[in-house]
């Protein structure tokens, strides 16, 4: 038996590509999704990452089944688009709590586990839209904000017991992430936003269409798992997409922001 890996949002995407890639490779690959299926090659575990019982549940069956968790990749997480000042607060709340929430959810039961026995992997799929702002996807970047500063602070408090955090940080990528991204409909009949709202997210979607394989973000993940110093934090994307992440470091801000504007569409 391979090393065991827990991966939420395996039903699709990053975290599909992700479990096929890993149990090619030798991992003893647990998926959880809400539906809880998989294409074969991989076990399925029922999980909602929204919901505490579930997220409990799920963990309990994983343990009762197998003897460790060598590691825990965090990829469930969808995409809401649309005017800050139109956005519903419960919308907003919904965006965050499964793409922030349901991540430390599932870390805080991995966590037990994991310095019972004396380490383990856990890696968070982040965004290089939690390091570079996306205009009218305000509140997926602030849950991807977010994440970053958990799992930096996370990766002090946990290494002393063996257990190393890294978050990846995909650009755009082809998957039905796009397809199924949720929009806010304006509350107005004449929209103020409509025209601004519907470039920047013709120029993401079209961005997404031209994006890498989600393998390729896998092949990252598989990368980082195997290594035996991994990093807090990794890119994955086309240059163009990674080369914003050092610019907004090393630029000043309105020189960054005037670069960035055109190609996030705005």
């Amino acid at each position: 038996m391979g090393k065991v890996v827990l991966l939420t949002g395996a039903s699709a995407g990053i975290g599909r590509a992700t479990a096929d890639r890993l149990s090619r490779g030798g991992w003893t690959v647990v998926g959880a999704s809400r539906r809880g299926t998989s294409p074969g090659g991989w076990a399925p575990v029922v999980m909602d990452v929204d919901d505490d019982e579930s997220v409990r549940d799920g963990f309990a069956g994983v343990l009762t089944e197998h003897p460790r968790l060598d590691a825990v990749v965090a990829c469930a997480g969808w995409g809401l688009a649309g005017a800050v000042e139109q956005t519903p607060i419960s919308d907003a709340r919904d965006q965050v709590e499964t793409n922030f929430w349901g991540v430390v959810r599932v870390v805080q039961s991995a966590l037990p586990v994991m310095r019972r026995q004396g380490g383990g992997r856990i890696v968070l799929v982040s965004s290089i839209g939690g390091v570079v702002a996306i205009p009218f996807q305000a509140f997926y970047s602030a849950s991807k904000f977010a994440l970053e500063g958990y799992g930096e602070a996370l990766g002090y408090e946990v290494g002393p017991f063996g257990i190393q955090v890294t978050l990846v940080q995909p650009g755009n990528v082809r998957t039905d992430f796009t397809k199924n991204r949720r929009s806010v409909r304006s509350p107005r009949k004449e929209d103020p936003y409509a025209l601004a709202v519907a470039k920047a997210i013709g120029v993401m979607e079209n961005d997404e269409a031209q994006g890498v394989a989600p393998d390729d973000v896998a092949a990252v993940v598989e990368r980082v798992l195997r290594s035996d110093r991994p990093p807090r934090h990794v890119s994955v994307g086309k240059l163009d997409e990674r080369v914003g992440i050092l610019a907004k470091r090393v630029l000043p801000f309105r020189l960054f922001e005037k670069a960035a504007k055109s190609s996030l569409g705005v």
